[in-house]
């Protein structure tokens, strides 16, 4: 091997999980170029790889929020700062967050602006001018947008100043309404997106008391365990109550004739669900991407060869592509195989179709499956490749991308499975998290007291669950267990 290629097999390589799990995540997000650090502390440039990750994941998410009957708006960055003191518990919990405009426009501002941390004031506000009769209810609004929340020590995806996310906004005539759009979000929106397409296997809870939404009455979450054996909050979706209801006034006529106030929800993910796909799929040799998600599902690649040899690639990649699947033809036969191979395998796209002129003489091309571990031997971590007919792929890919999807949520299935203990004591809960896994003990036994003793040690309950793993209906239901856990 020539220098060169000594050099850039160098900085290819990632730091080992075992050895150091943070300083593997940043290697990965570098190398894999998904993102780099923004100019600003705690913010983040998203390369287009990472963005395109990100648009997979809002394509499926919308389709579902839609499904849902949500239609989606937009609404303003900048938000009066007079509106978050309408809603006191609000306020509270964001004051420590929010980014403060007091200047604009060459001169002091009559009244500072928030710069968005998240959008229930301002959407309320005109929820009270849009809403006048039961005919306008449900009101179902979703939105697509950045938000802004000062981060202390932010990570990139997982806790940045600025990140993208959606945010929904519902009005309801009743409690009964609200409380089961809320758990229908959770369950049929979020969830089927998280384990059908991410292929991670969440944990669906509710949160205590002490973790709940500021302003909410009930918070329903999604928890992830990652590689390390950390728990990442995915997404969470919560019952307001009646609590902005009445500070925004937002009433309506009923069909008795009464003025009575909504009930409402608003419910949101992030791109922090792209450092979450990171951690719960990474391996030592990059990302793994789910294919159901994967941007590009198959890249053909042509080893080397003339005009004709990379015409025939081309035409693999259309007759692909015409099969319904996400391909990229890579004919940059300019630029040595084995640093193409290792770069795809860092993005973790699910299958490389490797052709060279003696694979096209004999009909058959080379295949590696990423996610198996089907990774090239210009890695140095050897076989996983094996030939199949040219003629066959577009019959095989679709089953074999299924087969690997599957494989993903087994594995993190699995992980949880063999990484969480059911606990009796508070000692033992704190012993289990600190070691790299889960906890479950009942809330009985650990109680707020318990958990402020966990937060001792930096563990957190991250939900409540029933004793059958169901979604309990109360914090104080008798049965619950809690989930506990070190969290990012």
């Amino acid at each position: 091997m020539s220098p060169y290629h000594r050099a850039m097999a160098k900085a290819l390589v990632l730091t080992p999980r075992a050895d150091d799990f943070p300083r593997w995540y940043q290697d990965l997000i570098s190398k894999a170029e998904l993102a780099d650090n923004g100019p600003v502390r705690g913010t983040m440039v998203i390369r287009p790889y990472g963005y395109a990750l990100w648009e997979r994941m809002q394509q499926e998410m919308d389709a579902r929020i839609k499904q849902a009957g949500a239609s989606n708006a937009y609404f303003p960055l900048f938000i009066p700062q007079s509106y978050l003191t309408r809603e006191a518990e609000h306020v509270e919990g964001f004051a420590p967050e929010l980014a403060v405009v007091t200047h604009g426009g060459g001169k002091d501002l009559e009244e500072p602006v928030v710069v968005r941390p998240t959008s229930e004031t301002i959407i309320n506000d005109y929820f009270s001018k849009w809403v006048q009769s039961y005919r306008d209810l449900p009101l179902l609004i979703n939105q697509w947008a950045n938000v802004v929340r000062w981060e202390m020590r932010p990570r990139v995806f997982l806790r940045t100043t600025e990140f993208l996310w959606q945010e929904g906004h519902t009005a309801h005539a009743t409690y009964e309404e609200a409380r089961d759009y809320a758990a229908y979000i959770h369950k049929e929106v979020y969830a089927d997106f998280m384990v059908d397409v991410l292929g991670i296997d969440v944990v669906l809870g509710r949160k205590t008391a002490s973790e709940r939404f500021a302003g909410a009455v009930n918070t329903l979450t999604l928890e992830g365990m990652m590689g390390d054996g950390k728990a990442l909050q995915m997404g969470t979706s919560h019952e307001l109550g009646q609590n902005f209801a009445k500070a925004f006034h937002i009433q309506y006529l009923s069909k008795e004739g009464r003025q009575e106030f909504v009930w409402q929800t608003s419910w949101g993910s992030s791109t922090r669900m792209v450092g979450g796909l990171i951690m719960s799929h990474g391996d030592d040799d990059g990302l793994r991407v789910p294919p159901r998600l994967a941007p590009i599902q198959a890249v053909v690649l042509a080893i080397k060869g003339d005009e004709a040899l990379l015409a025939k690639v081309r035409e693999l990649g259309d007759r692909l592509r015409a099969a319904g699947i996400r391909v990229q033809v890579d004919d940059r036969t300019d630029t040595p195989f084995g640093r193409r191979a290792v770069d795809w395998e860092l993005k973790g796209v699910p299958v490389r179709i490797e052709i060279g002129p003696r694979d096209l003489e004999s009909g058959t091309a080379m295949l590696a499956r990423r996610i198996p571990g089907g990774t090239s031997q210009a890695s140095g971590s050897g076989g996983g490749k094996q030939p199949i007919a040219i003629e066959s792929l577009v019959g095989a890919l679709p089953g074999i991308l299924e087969e690997d999807q599957a494989l993903l949520l087994r594995q993190s299935r699995e992980r949880r499975a063999s990484r969480t203990a059911d606990v009796a004591t508070i000692e033992e809960a704190v012993e289990a998290a600190t070691a790299g896994g889960w906890a479950r003990i009942p809330w009985a036994v650990l109680g707020e007291d318990g958990e402020a003793k966990l937060a001792e040690h930096a563990v957190t309950v991250r939900c409540l669950v029933a004793e059958d793993g169901s979604v309990p209906d109360a914090d104080d239901a008798p049965g619950n267990v809690a989930v506990v856990a070190r969290a990012y």
